[in-house]
């Protein structure tokens, strides 16, 4: 009897030491491995990519920075490039920054062109920057009007003779023009015969041009260096060709 009994207690110590043996690795040993083998790969993805850390707003604004200073669509490659970033977290910065300009209402997104990305006005503002770049055309200005302007701004009030005078050629639709972008106005009549316009420059002209007002135009003294080189420029033009552009002249003034 007291060997069976000694026999079931050597057994039934067995039985619950068993399981002490059993369960161990699985709470000790198999978590340890796998931390071990997690900590192992983020250590070779950190070593491959040591910029996988970097803030995705950063590199959003980053983004944001290079599509806005460029007019041509960048490849993320480039993009990539320029702001020291893996091409992933560009594409997550562009998406981010899309998402940003929807919920806001912006007037422009990101989108993928060309082969590359570019930051481009929505459609339904297309009326609105046609207006834009048509008032910039015509606001341009040809050499011809910017003579005029020039001699009249630094000699106003001119007549339209005085002008022509000056530069040696017909300038009434030269002055029309003017007179349409709103850089010259009539400012008067001459006291002469017929009482024939006087023209000067107006507000806009301040305006476009940067100037308070009409002293803050550059000195004659200070441009007069300049011009007196174009005569310089073309001495091979005096001998021949000088006679034959005068030859015009007197039916310009009759008319």
């Amino acid at each position: 009897m007291l060997d069976s009994m000694n026999d079931n207690e050597q057994t039934g110590q067995g039985e619950e030491e068993a399981p002490a043996e059993m369960v161990a690795p699985e709470q000790t040993d198999e978590p340890a491995g796998d931390q071990t083998a997690q900590t192992e790969s983020s250590a070779e993805e950190s070593e491959a990519s040591p910029q996988a850390q970097v803030d995705l707003r950063d590199v959003a604004s980053a983004v944001e920075a290079v599509l806005f200073s460029t007019d041509v669509a960048l490849p993320a490659s480039r993009i990539a490039q320029v702001v020291e970033a893996p091409q992933r977290l560009v594409k997550q910065a562009i998406a981010m920054l899309n998402e940003r300009y929807d919920g806001c209402g912006s007037a422009f997104r990101i989108e993928a062109i060309a082969g590359g990305y570019q930051m481009l006005t929505l459609p339904r503002h297309h009326d609105v920057l046609a207006r834009l770049v048509q008032a910039r055309s015509e606001s341009k200005l040809s050499q011809a009007a910017m003579e005029t302007l020039a001699i009249i701004a630094y000699r106003q009030p001119m007549l339209r003779a005085d002008v022509e005078a000056i530069r040696g050629v017909a300038s009434g639709e030269v002055l029309r023009g003017l007179m349409e972008k709103n850089l010259v106005k009539i400012v008067g009549r001459a006291e002469v015969l017929g009482r024939p316009m006087l023209y000067g420059t107006t507000k806009r002209f301040l305006e476009v041009f940067g100037l308070a007002d009409l002293q803050d135009l550059p000195r004659v003294e200070e441009l007069r260096a300049g011009a007196e080189k174009k005569p310089d420029a073309k001495p091979d033009a005096k001998p021949e060709a000088k006679p034959e552009a005068q030859a015009p002249g007197p039916d310009h003034e009759d008319q």
